[in-house]
């Protein structure tokens, strides 16, 4: 049997766009590739990834062929809301 030679890039989905990267990528090259201002927002905490499932993923998280990315807002902290009331 051979073994088959491993592709050097993946095609990944940002927000259903089609991105081809390298297969060494992570989740946050997939961004950056896509649209520089969005990981931009991701690295300034204002933008959060997350999988097709709607669960944030590390920055970090390696990809591989197919994944589904989503840029979604941030929200913010209870510490951050006037509003908070813990009782």
């Amino acid at each position: 049997m051979t073994d088959m030679p491993l592709s050097d890039s993946v095609r990944v989905y940002i927000n259903a766009k089609p991105v081809d990267i390298p297969a060494t990528a992570t989740a946050l090259d997939a961004i950056e590739a896509s649209d520089p201002d969005q990981a931009t927002a991701v690295r300034n905490g204002e933008r959060l990834i997350t999988d097709s499932r709607g669960i944030v993923t590390d920055n970090d998280a390696p990809v591989h062929n197919g994944a589904i990315f989503r840029i979604v807002r941030a929200r913010q902290s209870a510490a951050e809301d006037p509003d908070f009331n813990p009782l």
